[in-house]
Order: C-alpha cells, then structure tokens, then sequence
C-alpha cells in the first residue's frame, strides 16, 4: 500500500502544488502508515478547472454510455475488494470482516446501481405543453468523511457522474488512501480525463477553497452538523446548491407488544456496527416502563459479548471525546451497566461498548451525537410520550421501531420527524432514498432521488 505522491487532476496524476503532507495513522497501534499530500486552494483550482474543461463532453454522453462507463467502475472496485478492505482496516481500525462485507461490497452495490440508473432515468419528461429536461448541474465539490470512507465517496461520485456531472473529490484526511485508491479504479475503468478528480487535503484549506469555489456549482457535504452549517452559509453567500447529510440522534423505539429480546439485541448490534462511528445509529433506545429494567439487562448482556470484537474509534481526539461524553453522562445521573470511559487496553484508540440506563431525555448524551460505541436506554410511560422523546433532538436522519405486527409499528414511524425509518428489522435498501430531516440535512443520497440530487431543470413550452 503506497500512497501517491500527487493529485489525480485531468486524468493524470500529477505533482501538489505544495510541500505539505498529512500523516495517515492506523488507529489500531498508533502507527504511522503513510502521508499524503496536504492539497492547497491552487490544487482545488486546478482540479475545477479540470473538471471545468470535461464538462460539456461528459454531459453530452448518452446516459448509457455513462452507465457502462459506472458499471466499469463497478467491476474495477470488485476487482480490488480486499485490497479495498485491507486498506479501509489499516486507515480507519474497522475489523477485516467487517470491512470486506461493508466498507468493500456496499460500495460496489452502490456502485452497480447507478449503473443501471443512469440508463434508465428519466431524464425529460411531457408536462402538458411542456418538454421538461432533467440536466446535470455542473461541477460537483464532494466532501466525504471517514466512517465510510468508501461508502461515501461512491455514494456521491456515481450518482454525480450518471446525471453527468464532473466532480471534484476532497476525502476525509483521516482515511485518504481509499480515496486514491478509488481514483485508480476510476482510471482503470476508462472514464474520460477530468471527469473525476482528486484533491487530498485538510477541510479548513482544501475543503474551504472548494466549497468557496466560483467554478463548483454544487457543494455535497458529509459530515458534522457544525461543519455543515459552515459550508452551507458559504454556498448560500454564492447561491451555490448544497446537498449536506449531516448528524444524528436516532431513535430505537420498542413498543410493549415487541419481541423485546430480538429488538434489544439488534439495536445494540447496531449501535456498536463500525465501532458506533455511524451517522444513522440507532443511539436512543427507548422501552416502555413496564419492560424497561428487563431491557436494561438484556442489553447489558448483548453490549458484553461485543468485547474486543469493534475496532478502535479513527483517532485520539475521537476518542478522548467520546470518553467525556460517557463521563458526562455518569455525571447528569445515567447509571453505567456496560464499558465505561476507561481504555481498554494500553495501545490504539479504542473504547469498550458502553451502555448507559436511568437516561433522561435532557441528558447530554441523550440529545447530543457521540459517535462512539455509547448506547442510552430511556424509559417511556405511552405512545405518545415515546414520540415526544423520539422527537425531541434536533436530529432527524434515522431511527428504527419495533411491534407486534409491523402495520402498528409503521403507525408510529409515520409519525416520527426523521428520513428513515427501519420496520422490525427491516433490511438496508440501497436504492431507497438515505438523508435526514431538521439538522440532520438537506436533500437525499442513493437511488434515484440520490441521482435527482445532481440535475436540475429546464421545461420548453410548445
């Protein structure tokens, strides 16, 4: 695994404009892995300029033939999953497993959806004297982050390119060489010079100077709410579009006719997936009062059996604040019955699977994301106190409930505020449309709607 030392502009990889260079750690032991370039707002501009130049070519090209080029794409990635994998658990601590059956194969499906879609899109459309064309809105900036770090990059990139946009690509600096290695594929699948390009780089200079840029016409931002509002004040002074999926506080509500054990041990599954550094968790597990001290011991055992089986948080900081945050809520009065703050073992950034009780819905650790492997249990009286906690954040990305029959569980996720919502189990959807309501977001990533995200319209009247 050997970083590039360059930028991948214009379809070639090429020299950064500066010396600068960021050091990529394995959270695992601490262990410097290999740099990357620290890109500078003359590699941003570059790079929009690249894409700037492959535009009208690309937006020209039949959707098929965009579509073959992502199927391309697609096989490329397939090709390299578990160079993709091994990359992902050395750059971010994901245990290999994990990483080859989701930070590997969700991309690739991802990947291969879009190659159908762009085909079949329907990219005009008759509205009485009227011919509607659904056009690709330019230069796309994309800012991933790095729980997913290959997830996220696909999952802006592929549709992007299907409505037949160009793209400009600054990655997470924790996790680069995923995206370098994505740039390789994009080469290797043939698609044409400047339509993808790659800046590596910090997101206060890189980030900044392409969410700044008078040459992107579309910002699509992942990460924290905070940034987000950063990056959305920037676009709006310039009248740019934002696409921007933000944080999350979702909740896991178990009505009283549930089965409770399937529904506890699935919500701590699902807390602890990618070592809690997963936007759309499950964080809040609510349980009416009469089940709730069953719950609690139920969810203590689930959380014990996970061990040493989640990799580290990506970084120090990560983990020292998602620590504080578990001594915040011993502090405001949750009881501890899993993990705790205290490391547990000497080397790498790790933290155990924690489960909080007795959580009240104005706790810090009830209304605000952690992003660790950190599980709150709160109780409720009725239903119609559960939906009061359900939607008492400021979030509104995700959230999960579990009945006995699934036409009372969809009664009550009709009524939570959020954009998502998982049916007694039900499966992760690629297709369907993934973002969030309130602070969680603007806009829809995957699927169709993902793709609608990148085009905009123009209606001819007869």
């Amino acid at each position: 695994m050997k970083a590039h030392d360059g930028m991948y502009i214009g379809g070639s990889w090429r020299p950064a404009a500066g010396t600068g260079t960021i050091e990529v750690v394995n959270p695992a032991d601490e262990q410097v892995i290999d740099q990357v370039p620290a890109g500078t707002a003359e590699d941003v501009d570059a790079a929009v300029r690249a894409a700037r130049a492959a535009l009208p070519g690309w937006a020209a090209t039949p959707p098929a033939e965009r579509g073959a080029l992502i199927g391309a794409l697609r096989d490329a990635l397939a090709a390299r999953r578990q160079e993709i994998a091994e990359t992902v658990t050395a750059e971010l601590g994901a245990p290999l497993p994990f990483s080859q059956r989701v930070h590997a194969d969700l991309p690739v499906a991802v990947a291969g959806s879009y190659a159908e879609l762009a085909a079949k899109h329907p990219f005009e459309e008759r509205i009485g004297n009227s011919t509607v064309y659904h056009e690709p809105i330019g230069v796309v900036g994309a800012i991933t982050p790095w729980n997913y770090p290959l997830h996220q990059i696909v999952a802006k990139v592929a549709p992007a390119l299907a409505a037949g946009c160009t793209v400009v690509l600054k990655p997470a600096e924790d996790t680069p060489l995923i995206a370098q290695l994505f740039a390789e594929a994009v080469h290797e699948a043939g698609v044409p010079a400047g339509v993808f390009n790659l800046v590596t780089g910090l997101g206060p200079v890189a980030g900044q100077a392409l969410a700044e840029h008078d040459g992107v016409d579309l910002v699509s931002f992942t990460g924290s709410t905070a940034v987000g509002r950063r990056i959305a004040a920037t676009a709006g002074a310039a009248v740019k579009k934002v696409a921007l999926e933000l944080g999350g506080k979702s909740a896991n509500v178990i009505l009283p006719s549930a089965d409770l054990g399937k529904a506890v041990a699935t919500g701590v599954a699902n807390v602890m997936s990618n070592s809690g550094q997963t936007c759309s968790a499950w964080t809040r597990m609510l349980v009416h009062t009469s089940q709730y001290d069953e719950a609690v011991g139920l969810a203590a055992e689930a959380a014990a059996k996970y061990g040493d089986r989640i990799g580290p948080l990506v970084n120090a900081k990560q983990r020292e604040r998602v620590r504080g945050y578990i001594e915040q809520g011993v502090a405001e009065g949750a009881r501890l019955i899993a993990g705790g703050a205290e490391p547990p073992r000497e080397q790498g950034y790790f933290v155990s699977p924690t489960v909080l009780a007795d959580v009240t819905p104005q706790m810090t650790v009830a209304q605000e994301e952690i992003f660790g492997p950190v599980l709150s249990i709160l109780r409720y009286e009725d239903e119609d106190d559960a939906l009061r906690i359900a939607n008492g954040t400021v979030y509104g990305l995700a959230g999960a409930v579990w009945a006995g029959d699934d036409t009372e569980a969809v009664a009550f996720a009709r009524r939570m505020d959020t954009g998502q919502v998982d049916i007694n189990g039900g499966r992760f959807n690629p297709l369907a449309p993934f973002g969030g309501y309130k602070q969680s977001g603007v806009g829809r990533e995957l699927g169709p709607h993902g793709l609608a995200e990148f085009l905009q319209t123009k209606s001819l009247q007869f």
